[in-house]
Formats: C-alpha cells, structure tokens, sequence
C-alpha cells in the first residue's frame, strides 16, 4: 500500500527548479479574507511560491459577483461560476441567467462548484439534484467543464454523471471517496483532484486511490482555507501550501519534483482549456 512508505508528518525541503510552476485547481479566495487587498496579497505569496494560476471557487453567486470584482487585475486568476448545495433554498433571483452571463466574462473557466452534499443536509435530496442537474445542463450549453462537490452523496452523484456530464467533463474536487468508486469514475470523463488531506497518514483511501489513478487524470487544490497539508495543521490555508501536497505526491508516485509539477500543470491546463503557457 503506498501510504505506508511516506511519514506525513515530516517538514518537506522543496527546491524550486526555474522552470515549475503550480496551478491551484481549487481555492476560495473569498472565504480566506473579504479585504480586496489581502486577497490580492495573498495571491501575491502564491506567486511567490510558484503558484502561478488559482481559479478561484464561491459557493454563492452573490460571492461570484464580490470576488470576481475584487479580483479583475489578477490576470493568472480564474474563476468558476456556479451554486453549491449550500445554496439550494436560495440561489438568488434569475440564477440561471445570472450563470449563463458570468460565464461569457474574461477568465471564467468553468461551472462549478456544484453538485451534491447529504452530510450538512442542505434543503432536500430532491431539490440538491434538480439544482445540480439544472447546471449540468448548463455547463453543456455554455461548453464548460464542471466542478464537482460530493459529500455523502457518491452514489447519486455517479449516477447521475452518467447520464448527464456535459461534453467538457468534469472534476472530482477534493476526492474523498475510495478505490474502488474511482474505477467507476473512470469511466466516464472525469477528473480528480487531490487537497492537503492528501498528506494526512490516516487518508489511506486517498492514498489508495493515486494507486490506480492514470497520471494524466490528477490534479491537486488548496481547497483554502480547508484542508490545509498535514505540516501546517490548526492552520488556515492558503494556496501558497499547494507545493507541500504536489511534492507529497511526487514521493508517492517516485517522481522528481519538477516532472511532478510539469505533468500536474499540463492536466490542469487542459482540463480548463487553457494554453499551457
């Protein structure tokens, strides 16, 4: 099992080659600080250390509409436009139209997060899935990849991207589930994609699962501020940590740091439709 070979709990030396770079999948800027100007710092420390792209996630379109704003001179940030399940008794007004205009905004790259959450019990189970397969439809109407949040909720999730996954594919954030379910995953078009929890010794799931994960279907986030890496622990995150998680994974899978980041960047940039440059 690969999880055995790597303690987690001991502080990573990485040496940054020239050419690396990251790219955070998964970072909600928004809930790390409301301050226009920290935001920007804190994206700033990113660059600092080789996080050059972060798309950033809201929960709600009201925050869309705040970080977006916030953000506009943040040429290397992206961003996501959608309405998690936290949100499912109150979208906003004219949500669907409101989705449908934000995504034809500059640096908009995906819809998302959405998808289902049984564990906080939001609304119900019917409304979560009528509001999830609403924006299915819409990511394959505006031809965009999905962000895709499951708690609790595997099975319904699956089934229901079997039938409805838009052309673009989508992600699997902050993978939680096992092996086994993501054999299921693959296939269909999906990606996974890895946070800090990555780095814990008890994720053996997770650790089981880059087992038998093709490598060209990872990605790793921050999922800032959770789920910070194993050494910063009664931290908040932030994106400037997203090196410790890829260099985890470099040791899991006996890659050089660089070829980790090379490959993770590649994944990341295709599965956004973005240059690789």
């Amino acid at each position: 099992m690969l999880y055995s070979k790597y303690p987690v709990w001991k502080v990573y030396n990485i040496s940054f080659g020239k050419s690396m770079q990251y790219f955070d999948t998964h970072a909600h800027i928004g809930l790390i600080c409301e301050d226009p100007i920290e935001q920007l710092i804190v994206i700033q420390e990113a660059r600092q250390a080789q996080v050059t792209r972060i798309v950033s996630i809201c929960n709600s379109l009201h925050d869309f509409v705040k970080v977006y704003d916030n953000l506009k001179s943040a040429n290397h940030v992206y961003h996501a436009v959608g309405v998690s399940p936290s949100e499912v008794q109150n979208p906003g007004k004219d949500w669907v139209q409101t989705i449908e205009q934000s995504a034809q905004l500059p640096r908009v790259v995906a819809v998302g997060e959405i998808g289902l959450d049984y564990y906080r019990k939001f609304g119900d189970k019917k409304s979560q899935i009528e509001l999830f397969i609403t924006q299915l439809d819409l990511a394959a109407k505006l031809d965009l990849p999905v962000i895709i949040h499951n708690r609790d909720a595997g099975k319904d999730v699956i089934e229901i991207l079997k039938d409805r996954l838009p052309p673009r594919g989508g992600v699997l954030h902050c993978y939680s589930e096992d092996a086994e379910y993501a054999r299921r995953a693959l296939d269909l078009n999906l990606y996974f994609s890895f946070a800090g929890n990555l780095t814990y010794r008890n994720a053996k799931n997770l650790h089981e699962t880059i087992g038998v994960l093709p490598l060209d279907r990872i990605l790793i986030e921050s999922e800032s501020p959770f789920m910070v890496p194993a050494d910063y622990r009664g931290k908040r995150n932030m994106p400037k940590y997203l090196p410790i998680t890829a260099h985890f994974l470099a040791d899991m899978l006996e890659m050089g740091d660089e070829e980790m980041a090379d490959t993770l960047w590649d994944n990341s940039s295709r599965f956004f439709n973005l240059p690789r440059e």
